[in-house]
């Protein structure tokens, strides 16, 4: 691919789809492609869940929620590429490495199922997501961080797939896991993200359900581009 959208084609994408799926490459190589800022939710969410582990909280213990809470509350969060890698700094602390072991994966998503943490952090991203020229991704971008984006891309594959690339993904990190325990836990947070009270993980009812079990990530970006082209259009077109 060699012609992608210029930079003044100001448009908002919202990437949304479950754990696995490859949302966060796929974003992150859209908004390189097309010159826009990227924004990483699921960082943010893994970023308290961290926090949380540091300071001895658990979301499994209802006593602990206020304090987790007021972690999301206070933590000051800022993004900044070095080189091509995008780094996430929570209070002055770069934890772009430290948010990617499985412990804190697997606290990240109950973390993230407590109201009170969904909406401070929520709040954060409705104001990042004002700017236009703007890929931001998660599990509920289309349908309630930035429900007016001009593009909406519900990401997935199949939960083998999904499970296989998880697991390949932590033995680059150096964490060597069995693949069936990687299977059962990409299930049970499957499980939860679709039925938390809160921001279920679904696809928005305007959003393009985009299957990538059988595609490279070079088709991915091909077909994600295309998407955001005809959104464009479609804006253009109403002017």
């Amino acid at each position: 691919m060699t012609e992608y959208l210029q930079e003044t084609d100001e448009l908002r994408v919202a990437i949304d789809g479950p754990a696995g799926s490859g949302k966060s490459t796929l974003a992150r190589e859209l908004a390189r492609a097309l010159g826009y800022l990227y924004v990483d939710t699921g960082a943010m969410y893994r970023a308290i869940a961290y926090k949380a582990i540091q300071a001895g909280l658990d979301p499994a213990n209802e006593s602990d929620h206020a304090a987790i809470i007021d972690i999301a509350r206070q933590v000051e969060f800022h993004f900044q590429w070095e080189d091509d890698t995008l780094k996430l700094f929570i209070d002055g602390e770069d934890v772009s490495e430290a948010i990617r072991t499985p412990a804190v994966e697997k606290l990240s998503s109950p973390v993230s199922a407590l109201p009170g943490v969904r909406e401070e952090l929520v709040a954060a991203q409705k104001i990042l997501s004002q700017a236009h020229s703007i890929v931001m991704e998660g599990r509920d971008i289309g349908t309630v961080v930035m429900p007016d984006a001009d593009a909406k891309i519900f990401l997935t594959a199949n939960p083998d797939e999904r499970a296989r690339r998880r697991w390949r993904q932590q033995r680059e990190r150096g964490t060597s896991r069995p693949l069936q325990m990687v299977q059962s836990e990409t299930m049970e947070r499957d499980r939860r993200d679709s039925s938390r009270a809160v921001s279920p993980l679904k696809p928005a009812e305007d959003a393009i359900v985009l299957d990538c079990t059988d595609l490279s990530r070079a088709e991915v970006l091909e077909e994600a581009v295309r998407i955001v082209e005809e959104a464009r259009a479609r804006r253009d077109a109403s002017l």
